[in-house]
Order: structure tokens, then C-alpha cells, then sequence
């Protein structure tokens, strides 16, 4: 069952943290089904961030100089590929790489550990735990899932046992869990994984824009993340790590740029990081991804861990004072998680909640098993639960507003009439409009067909 505390924590205090740094849509109005508008309340982070306004602004500059990359005599191309290989380093040094490592530009964490499947050359452990991008990935390829114990302290145990009792090539764990922020310390996954002989990949799709993160200080051997989780537009992702696998292993796809020389009976493959990165890429989420790196790098040491840290804090003390609301954790000795936190409301179910925060709080939260079905089982809430998460953007009157809107849930219950459609809840004749663009609105009660069945 979901580890809560004993005994409930007093209504925490109005907090006036502010948001750390500007992002998009900040702003951003939205219509309540009372007939009101209210500010965006985003606490959906862990699936999206929202792009910085550096970021915007980068991209904006950039454009005009658009062109194809690599190869290309003309003066833009030499521009556009100067900039996607500067965009490579700054990716690389933003995660510590070492000085032979290298940087694939990828889609998202999705596709950079897919991409190192097909490198590794032996066996792979890897922790019920993950996020599916770092479970089915390596469960396709014959991988052992080591069970996660009760506690931080005996899940480093049996992880020891395993590796003794085992050759393994590459143990796979997360930085961050996304359901509840938490996570194994990295540095002794590493320690006890190369005293065994194998290497570590760390799915950095929640650590990295959270925490920061370094292979040099850490010790780990590659990391994976995603610009759409790191402050960036969707489309381009990083995986950075050690190049011998990757300069060895079958290309990831197939393609012009790949190679070295192809004649109608062979292949000569070219090394990382352009063996991997066949075809035009994506140069303009890479601009953009170096871009939310460089930005998130130049922040004071320790501010980013100490505003999700206040902001977390606040949330969770908050959730925990309010009868019937459990917040979900997988240990009790677990240390600095990151801000996520899921929390369920007994007897109710988390889309219905989740689909009143939006429709009479202007409140973005994510409801379902979050892509780690296995995790959600095993902490007591198969069915799913509702997830807040927080970031640079987040000002603490987004989390006061969550806290007051499930207060009133619970008190009081939904004002407006919802019912299931298409797997999903919905407000029953709903005619809000969800957008408008060149005159064409698409409505609210057309929506069904997006959401479609619970299946995260």
C-alpha cells in the first residue's frame, strides 16, 4: 500500500515562492465551465515542460538561418551545421561528458535508450521501477527486472546480490522516478555495477532538468533525456555516454550521413556520432534543446534543487493534511526526490479528479499509471492515481491553488455533472472551446477521440 505518514502535518502556510525562471504560456487564460476564465495553473511538468522564453527567442533567431547540415557548400548550411555541432557540445557538457564520449541528438529518452539497445554487448539488469521507456526497452531484449525492495537500503542489496550472482553487461536505472520523484543514488548504483564488471545508462528524463546531472562526477557510463522535458519544444532528445558500444554497434538507422562508402555489395559505416543519426536532423530542436541546457546551466549552484525542493515541500505537506488523500512513495528512507508527487483520493477515481481540476480550477495535472504500470501496482494503486509535479516555471500560488481545489473536492464534491467517454472523464455537454486559431475553434466536447482509453 502507498507509504503516508502517521500522523497528518498541520494546513501549511501561503507560501509567496516565485517562479524561478519565465517560460510560455505563463500566462495563458483558460475557460472554466462555470463560464469564468482563470490563469493556467500548469502542474503537469514530469510530462511536458513548458519551453523557457530564452529558448522561444533562440529559435526565433535562428530560422532565418535554417538550411541542411553536414555537406552543404552553401553559406547557410555552413551556418546551420555550425550551429547543430555547437548545440552537440553544449548538450554534452550540460550532463558532464567526459572528454571521448559522445552526443547523439535523438527524438526524446524513448529513443536514445532504444538506440543503445542495440549497442550493448551482453546482458541487462534493470529495476521494476522504470518509467516503460527504460523497461520495455530493455524487457524486449531478454533483460532481467530485479524487484525494488521496501527501502533505498535494501534495494542496493539485492541489486549486490544480483550482480554477484550474475555477469551483466549494463545495469539500466532511473535518476528520477516520474511517479513520485524518487530514486536509488546514482553514484552507489555506479559503485556497486563496476565493481560487477558492467556499465550503467540512467534514464535522465526527470533528473537532468530537475537536478542536473554529470557522467564525470557520477561516474555513470551514458545518460538519456528529452527536450520536451527540459524546457524545450518536442522533437529532440540526447543520448551521451562512452563511445566504444557505440561506434561498434549496428547503426540505428539506415541512411545517408551514416556512412562512409557504399558500394552494391558492402557497407562502410561511418562512427558515432553519425553512424546513429541517419537522415536530416532535427537541427532546430537541437538549437533549441542547447539552448534550455545553457539557460538552466547558468543558474546559482543549488537554486534549482531548492525552489522544487520549497515548492515539493508545500505540496506534500499540504496533500497530506487533507482526509482521504494519500501521497504515494516507493521508500521511506529515500533522500532529495524531485518535484513530483502522486497522490490518490480514496473511493474516487483519479481521472474524474483529475478532470474537475481542470474544468473548475483551471488546474493541468496528469491522472493514470504513468507509463510504469508494474511501479503503480506494486505501491498499491493499479488502477492509477493523480500526479502534480512542479518546475522553474511554477509559482507557489499554482500548488496553493491545487491544495485549496482538492480541499474542496473533498468537501464538497464536483459542482458540474461528468461522465466516462472514450476511456476518459469528461464534463457532460461540455461547449467550451478548447482552441481558436485563424478563426477555427475546436471544442471541448470534441476532445474524447485525443484522449481516448487510460492507457498511461
Amino acid at each position: 500500500m502507498p507509504l503516508t505518514d502517521a500522523v497528518r502535518p498541520a494546513r501549511t502556510v501561503r507560501t509567496s515562492t516565485d517562479a524561478l525562471l519565465p517560460v510560455l504560456g505563463g500566462a495563458t487564460q483558460v475557460p472554466l465551465v462555470d463560464g469564468t476564465v482563470r490563469t493556467y495553473a500548469n502542474l503537469d511538468y514530469a510530462a511536458s515542460t513548458p519551453a523557457l522564453e530564452a529558448v522561444a527567442a533562440r529559435v526565433h533567431e535562428v530560422l532565418p538561418l535554417y538550411a541542411s547540415v553536414h555537406r552543404g557548400a552553401g553559406y547557410l548550411s555552413q551556418v546551420s551545421t555550425a550551429l547543430y555541432e555547437a548545440s552537440r557540445e553544449t548538450i554534452g557538457r550540460f550532463v558532464g561528458a567526459r572528454s571521448n564520449d559522445v552526443t547523439i541528438i535523438t527524438r526524446n529518452t524513448t529513443d536514445a535508450l532504444n538506440l543503445l539497445a542495440g549497442c550493448v554487448p551482453g546482458d541487462v539488469l534493470v529495476l521494476d521501477l522504470e518509467h516503460h521507456a527504460n523497461l520495455l526497452t530493455w524487457q524486449r531484449r531478454g533483460a532481467t527486472v530485479l524487484t525494488i525492495e521496501g527501502t533505498v537500503a535494501a534495494t542496493l542489496d539485492a541489486l549486490r546480490t544480483e550482480l554477484a550472482a550474475r555477469s551483466y553487461a549494463l545495469v539500466a536505472v532511473t535518476g528520477a522516478s516520474n511517479v513520485t520523484g524518487e530514486a536509488l543514488p546514482v553514484d552507489a548504483v555506479v559503485r556497486l555495477a563496476h565493481a560487477a564488471g558492467a556499465r550503467v545508462v540512467v534514464d535522465g528524463a526527470q533528473l537532468v532538468p530537475h537536478r542536473g546531472f554529470s557522467l564525470t562526477r557520477t561516474g555513470a557510463d551514458y545518460v538519456a533525456f528529452s527536450g520536451h522535458k527540459t524546457y524545450a519544444p518536442f522533437g529532440a532528445g540526447a543520448l551521451v555516454g562512452r563511445r566504444d558500444w557505440l561506434d561498434a554497434g549496428e547503426p540505428y538507422l539506415a541512411g545517408g550521413g551514416a556512412v562512409r562508402d557504399v558500394r552494391h555489395d558492402r557497407v562502410v559505416w561511418t562512427t558515432s556520432p553519425a553512424r546513429h543519426e541517419a537522415g536530416s536532423p532535427n537541427v532546430i530542436g537541437a538549437i533549441a534543446l542547447a539552448e534550455a541546457c545553457d539557460v538552466l546551466a547558468g543558474l546559482p549552484d543549488g537554486a534549482l534543487a531548492a525552489h522544487e525542493a520549497t515548492l515539493r515541500t508545500q505540496l506534500v505537506e499540504g496533500l497530506q493534511s487533507i482526509d482521504g488523500v494519500e501521497v504515494v512513495r516507493i521508500w521511506g528512507d529515500s533522500v532529495d526526490p524531485v518535484g513530483v508527487v502522486t497522490f490518490s483520493v480514496t473511493d474516487h477515481d483519479p481521472g474524474l479528479v483529475a478532470a474537475y481540476l481542470s474544468a473548475e480550477h483551471g488546474i493541468g495535472v496528469r491522472d493514470g499509471r504513468f507509463c510504469a504500470h508494474p511501479l503503480l501496482a506494486r505501491l498499491g494503486v493499479p488502477a492509477g492515481a493523480i500526479r502534480a509535479s512542479v518546475g522553474v516555471g511554477t509559482a507557489g500560488e499554482s500548488v496553493e491553488r491545487l491544495l485549496d481545489a482538492v480541499r474542496a473536492y473533498v468537501d464538497e464534491g464536483p459542482r458540474a455533472r461528468y461522465a466516462v467517454a472514450d476511456g476518459c472523464w469528461q464534463v457532460e455537454d461540455d461547449t467550451r472551446p478548447l482552441i481558436e486559431v485563424n478563426g477555427l475553434a475546436a471544442l471541448a466536447s470534441t476532445a474524447a477521440a485525443a484522449c481516448g482509453p487510460a492507457l498511461d
